[in-house]
């Protein structure tokens, strides 16, 4: 079994190896397991990460949980570091902070983020690791993916100073997109959502937030993730004529209804998707992956992303928090996985240990406090 080589590095034959490691596999649609995985030796060139924090991507990974991915994406949804194959068994993830035990003298000790799944330590190209701003908290910087595919889609559709510019849908990379904006001379900034909880978390975090039938028209540009038809049909309601859609939502198998009748075409609206697999297109001649991966992570160091983070679980019970965000019992925001080790991190930023979810099954989950204040 070897390591996937999707963003070129060579691929690696596992080798017999005294170091084991935990990993989460999806097995069946809606089921996991950990499975106790040999690492292999560290080569001139590698690096081996003891995992700190590992982010649950609550879109993609609750439609690969549910085995959800068209056959048709199964090559662009391949993950960098995935180990099976769509629909099942699959180790999937992206969302990975550690710190650097072995391999170059210029990392050793350093704090990293790397597109590895949820895994306690690992072995990788040391090319794939990207070092963390010294004054990034290791728990936020799970966030670096969510941040990175924001930034792109501004590198889609770059506002100007003076635009009007509505994000339809607050959840995690709307909101994320929408503390982003915040930063630009614009003329208004709306965040619209249904949901009171999340409402309320991004209002304080100083952005206007506000239920549909409370949004302003006549937009500039309009960015939607909200994942549903009610939300694209309420964004391309909010654009001004000429105006531009960035849709951010992956609907996985769902069949979805997009209206352009009426007066779509007369007022020459535009729909432009965005996907973080491709550099946007205002800077796609003159950045890469990693730079825009060291922008994004710098861009974190801004405290307001806290509010993004819903919630904690141990590594124990990472797989009792994909049933939780099935059934709704974990609000919006990325779940943060610790793994063992992480409350040694002086820069974790972590706040109280894990209360319980389910008292029956021992299941830990923390919520973000930040997000509990919010939401009272």
């Amino acid at each position: 079994m070897s390591i996937a080589d999707d963003d070129g590095f060579a691929p690696r034959e596992r080798h017999p190896a005294a170091v084991t490691a935990r990993a989460f596999w999806f097995v069946a649609p809606n089921e996991g397991r950990m499975q106790i995985e040999e690492l292999p030796p560290v080569r001139d060139g590698e690096a081996r990460v003891r995992t700190l924090y590992t982010g649950i991507s609550r879109g993609t990974e609750l439609l690969v949980r549910r085995g959800e991915v068209p056959d048709s994406q199964h090559a662009r949804m391949r993950a960098p570091f995935q180990e099976g194959d769509f629909p099942f068994p699959i180790k999937y993830g992206y969302l990975s902070v550690g710190v650097v035990e072995a391999g170059p003298d210029a990392l050793l000790g350093r704090r990293v983020f790397c597109l590895y799944p949820h895994q306690d330590q690992y072995v990788v190209d040391a090319r794939a690791l990207t070092p963390l701003p010294d004054e990034l908290p290791s728990r936020r910087a799970v966030l670096a993916g969510t941040v990175e595919t924001a930034l792109n889609a501004l590198w889609d559709a770059p506002p100007c100073a003076g635009d009007r510019v509505a994000v339809v849908g607050g959840g995690l990379v709307g909101g994320a997109v929408a503390l982003l904006l915040r930063r630009f001379p614009l003329a208004r900034l709306q965040i619209v959502d249904p949901d009171a909880a999340r409402r309320a978390r991004l209002i304080s975090a100083g952005l206007d937030v506000v239920e549909a039938g409370e949004a302003m028209n006549d937009c500039d540009l309009v960015f939607h993730a909200s994942a549903s038809e009610e939300g694209l049909a309420l964004a391309l309601g909010l654009l001004g004529d000429e105006a531009e859609l960035i849709e951010m939502s992956w609907f996985g198998t769902h069949p979805t209804r997009v209206p352009l009748g009426e007066d779509f075409h007369s007022r020459r609206l535009r729909i432009t998707a965005s996907q973080v697999s491709r550099i946007g297109m205002a800077r796609r001649a003159r950045r890469d992956a990693a730079t825009r991966l060291a922008t994004a992570l710098e861009l974190l160091t801004d405290p307001a992303f806290e509010e993004l983070i819903a919630a904690d679980v141990t590594f124990d019970d990472i797989g009792d928090a994909y049933a939780a965000m099935e059934k709704g019992e974990i609000g919006p925001g990325c779940v943060v996985v610790a793994h063992p080790g992480a409350s040694d991190d002086p820069r974790s930023k972590r706040a109280a240990t894990p209360g319980p979810l389910d008292p029956p099954t021992g299941s830990v989950i923390r919520p973000n406090p930040s997000a509990e204040i919010a939401a009272t």
